[in-house]
């Protein structure tokens, strides 16, 4: 199929021969942040109901260790994947709803750890050295499980509304739009895996949301991703080990959703998006296992050494009784 996407006498600009003409589509979507938008509209009093996922704060825990293992985790799942610069300390503190000096003993911690490293200047900022060093795994841990629930039922919602908004795509798309579609379709077809892939996936999905036309879907997308990924609308990338496997699933997933959009397929987009959308939590699933994993091996090999360490004293306490025993008296002269 990807090799048929260009070069053949298609129905409109990029689309296929069976399509309809594409609409005509004058949509330009406001650029806002989803928080100012809720604010504005609710108020202040609206964190607490909506900071669902990973966003929500652990009781147990001080602000600066909760939002060190928030940032760890980040890095870890693939947020921010190495040479990636971290937002700034401002927009870090709104997006986790807590103080710049809270949002900057946390980076200092990270720093210290050798997960990121500090640049000066215009260009300067917060960079990912590491992505995920085992004494990352307990941070992992314990972000993801502690909202668990919350992170599984963000994701689902998700999925279901990728299915709406591709198929809104698909009867809603411009000529432009479709246009657009293909071109970051090629970017992403050729980007080298990582970080250049991530970005070139951002930049299509953003593409696709355009062409469905709706402030609102664009609204509620952005928000509902938020809860999920601070990087947002970026998606989260996963772990070095699978990452080129999920490039190469995401590129199927890519052809053959911007394929069906094109057409003016909306109920087959629809189903093709919304499959898509899994992904990630797929990946946080196998974060999630993977940080239990690490931990149990950790806490196997702390057993072990404690074995070993009863093991010897054990051994060295008959030794020196005898030793003691040998040692001939001595009497007083």
């Amino acid at each position: 199929m990807a090799d048929n996407l260009h070069g053949r006498n298609t129905g409109g600009l990029f689309g296929c021969a069976a399509c309809p003409p594409a609409q005509a589509n004058s949509h330009t979507p406001r650029v806002q942040t989803a928080d100012s938008r809720v604010h504005q509209r609710y108020g202040g009093n609206v964190r607490d109901d909506r900071a669902g996922a990973l966003r929500r704060p652990i009781a147990t825990s001080s602000r600066v260790d909760e939002i060190t293992d928030r940032l760890i985790t980040a890095i870890a799942i693939g947020e921010y994947l190495p040479g990636a610069r971290l937002p700034s300390e401002r927009a870090l503190a709104e997006s986790l709803g807590v103080g710049r000096m809270t949002v900057r003993a946390a980076l200092s911690r990270l720093v210290e750890r050798g997960l990121l490293e500090t640049q000066r200047g215009r260009e300067g900022g917060s960079f990912v050295r590491e992505q995920w060093p085992t004494s990352s795994s307990a941070s992992v841990h314990r972000t993801l499980s502690a909202r668990w629930d919350s992170i599984r039922d963000t994701s689902e919602a998700l999925s279901r509304l990728y299915g709406v908004i591709s198929g809104a795509a698909a009867e809603n798309r411009s000529d432009g739009d479709v246009e657009v579609m293909h071109d970051r379709l090629e970017k992403f077809r050729h980007a080298a895996s990582g970080l250049p892939s991530q970005k070139a996936d951002e930049l299509l999905h953003l593409a696709i949301i355009d062409a469905a036309g709706s402030a609102t879907l664009r609204e509620v997308i952005i928000e509902l991703e938020s809860r999920i990924s601070i990087a947002a609308p970026a998606h989260l990338w996963g772990s070095p080990e699978g990452m080129r496997t999920m490039e190469a699933r995401a590129l199927v997933d890519h052809i053959n959703l911007v394929q069906a959009i094109s057409c003016g397929n909306a109920l087959e987009a629809s189903a093709i998006g919304r499959e898509h959308a899994k992904i990630d939590l797929e990946l946080l699933e196998a974060a999630l296992a993977q940080s239990a994993l690490s931990q149990s091996a950790l806490s196997q090999s702390a057993l072990s050494q404690s074995a070993l360490v009863q093991s010897a004293l054990s051994q060295s306490a008959p030794a020196q009784s005898v030793a003691a025993q040998s040692v001939p008296s001595q009497s007083a002269p």
